[in-house]
C-alpha cells in the first residue's frame, strides 16, 4: 500500500494561501486531502436548513471539482474525529498528518485525543499557523505576560509585523498560484471520492443568501467613513469566509496595509480575541473578570424572547434581531447596540445573547463573539465600563439618522402596529447601575 500524507482541513478550505498544505505538498509524501463532517458539531445544530452547513458542502463540492481536474480528491467523512481516524488508519498507509490549528477549546482538546491516536502508529502530526496573523504567544508584553487591552496589543502588533516577525511576509512561501509544479505532481493521484448529500448529513437546503468572497476596494478604502451606518454598504461581510478559511487573513491583511488603517484594525481585534481565548480559556464559559459572576441577572425568559424575535419596541434593536433572522447577518454597530441592550437595558446573562448569536451568525467565530459579548457586558478584557450604557435611540438618530435600515427590517415603525417598548431607558439605566453596584460589592 503506497505511503501517504493527509492534508486534514477544517477552517482552511482554500488550496491557496495555506499553510498546512503547503507544507504537506513539499514533504515527502503524496498528499490525499480530507474533511470530515463532525457529528459532534452537526447533532448540536438545532435548524436543520442551517446556511453554514450548505455554506459547508458547498465549498466542499467545489474543492472536489478542482482537485478532481488534477486528477487528485477531496476525502469527505462523517462522523466522531477519534472514530473516522481510527478507521482510516486501517484504510491508508499514512504517514504523516498536516493540519492548521485551531484554538478554541473543543478544537484544542480534539486534536490531542487524534493525535495520541495517531501516535499509537507512529504517524506524526503537524500544526500550523494559518487561522490567524499573529497567535498567543507571538504579541505579548516585554515581560512574556499577555496583553488585556487592546491598544497597546494593537500597537505591539504592528511593532512585531514591521520588524519582520512571522506573520503576512514569511507567507508569502505559500502565495505560488496553485496549481503549479511542484504542487501538482505531490497529489496523491486517485479517482473522485463521492462527497455525502446534506440530506445524508441530516440537513437540508437554505434560503440564506451567503455573501461573496471578494470586496470591492472601494469599500475598504472607504471603511473608517462608513462602517458605522448600517444602511450603507460600508462593511466587507467577509466573515463567513474567514470563519471556514476560504479566503486568506494574510492575503486580507496586506491589502488593509495599503488600504485602510481602520480595517486592518478590524483584523487585529480577530487575533487579540483569539489571543485571549488560547491564553484565558475559561472565558468561553464565565466573564474574564471574574468579580462580574455575581451580577444579579433577571433572566426574564418574555423578554428575552422578545429581544430574539425583534419585538422590544426599539427599532433599531428590532431591526438588528430581525437581520440576523432573516440573513444570518447582523450590522458590527448594531451587533453591539443589541449586546447593549439585552444585559443592560434587560439584565439578561450575555451567555444568553452569545449562545443566540452563535446559533445565527454566518460567521459565528466563538472567540470573537465571545470577546464581543463582554466587551458589551463590562465583563471582558478590554470592555466598555458597566455604567456605559448606549441609549438605543440616540444611536438610532447617529447612525440611521433616516430611518433606511430601521424601515428596511422594521416596515411597521411609525404605526400603530409597532409594539410598544418593552422596557423605559432611563428606568432602564438606573436598574442597571444599581444590579453592577451590587454585583461588584460581592
Amino acid at each position: 500500500m503506497e505511503k501517504i500524507a493527509i492534508h486534514w482541513m477544517r477552517r482552511d478550505l482554500r488550496l491557496e494561501d495555506n499553510a498546512a498544505l503547503h507544507h504537506a505538498l513539499n514533504g515527502p509524501f503524496k498528499v490525499l486531502p480530507l474533511f470530515i463532517f463532525d457529528t459532534d458539531i452537526l447533532e448540536k445544530l438545532q435548524d436543520k436548513t442551517d446556511a453554514r452547513v450548505g455554506f459547508l458542502h458547498q465549498t466542499l463540492s467545489e474543492l472536489q471539482s478542482r482537485l478532481g481536474e488534477m486528477g487528485s480528491s477531496l476525502l469527505v467523512k462523517r462522523g466522531k474525529p477519534e472514530e473516522v481516524w481510527k478507521s482510516l488508519m486501517d484504510e491508508f498507509n499514512i504517514q504523516a498528518v498536516y493540519t492548521n490549528r485551531d484554538y478554541e477549546p473543543y478544537a484544542v482538546a480534539r486534536d490531542q485525543a487524534v493525535r495520541n491516536i495517531l501516535q499509537t502508529r507512529g504517524i506524526n502530526f503537524h500544526t500550523f499557523k494559518d487561522h490567524v496573523i499573529f497567535e498567543g504567544a507571538e504579541v505579548v508584553k516585554d515581560d512574556g505576560k499577555p496583553y488585556t487591552v487592546f491598544t497597546p496589543y494593537s500597537r505591539k502588533w504592528k511593532k512585531v509585523l514591521a520588524e519582520g516577525g512571522n506573520g503576512i511576509t514569511e507567507a508569502s512561501i505559500y502565495l505560488k498560484p496553485f496549481p503549479v509544479e511542484p504542487y501538482l505532481k505531490n497529489l496523491l493521484q486517485t479517482s473522485p471520492k463521492p462527497i455525502p448529500t446534506l440530506a445524508q448529513l441530516g440537513f437540508e437546503p437554505s434560503q440564506v443568501a451567503i455573501p461573496p468572497s471578494t470586496v470591492s476596494q472601494g469599500i475598504i478604502r472607504r471603511y473608517d467613513q462608513d462602517r458605522d451606518f448600517p444602511a450603507k454598504e460600508g462593511t466587507s461581510r467577509l466573515g463567513i469566509h474567514f470563519r471556514f478559511g476560504t479566503i486568506s487573513i494574510r492575503e486580507k491583511a496586506r491589502n488593509a496595509l495599503t488600504l485602510n488603517d481602520t480595517y486592518l484594525n478590524e483584523l487585529i481585534w480577530r487575533d487579540f480575541y483569539s489571543m485571549i481565548l488560547q491564553h484565558f480559556p475559561h472565558v468561553a464559559q464565565g466573564a474574564f473578570r471574574k468579580e462580574y459572576e455575581q451580577v444579579p441577572w433577571r433572566n426574564n425568559p418574555d423578554e428575552f424572547k422578545a429581544w430574539c424575535e425583534g419585538r422590544t419596541g426599539y427599532p433599531i434593536v428590532d431591526a438588528g434581531m430581525r437581520e440576523l433572522n432573516n440573513t444570518g447577518h447582523m450590522h458590527n454597530r448594531v451587533r453591539m447596540i443589541v449586546a447593549s441592550f439585552l444585559t443592560k437595558h434587560l439584565l439578561i446573562d450575555w451567555r444568553w445573547g452569545e449562545a443566540y448569536f452563535a446559533s445565527k451568525l454566518l460567521d459565528f467565530d466563538l472567540a470573537s463573539n465571545n470577546g464581543g459579548w463582554q466587551w458589551a457586558a463590562g465583563c471582558g478584557t478590554d470592555a466598555a465600563p458597566y455604567f456605559r450604557i448606549f441609549n438605543p435611540t440616540s444611536q438610532q438618530q447617529k447612525f440611521d439618522p433616516r430611518g433606511e435600515y430601521v424601515s428596511r427590517w422594521v416596515p411597521e415603525w411609525k404605526t400603530e402596529r409597532y409594539v410598544k417598548p418593552i422596557v423605559v431607558h432611563e428606568l432602564a439605566r438606573e436598574r442597571c447601575l444599581a444590579a453592577y453596584k451590587t454585583g461588584l460589592k460581592g
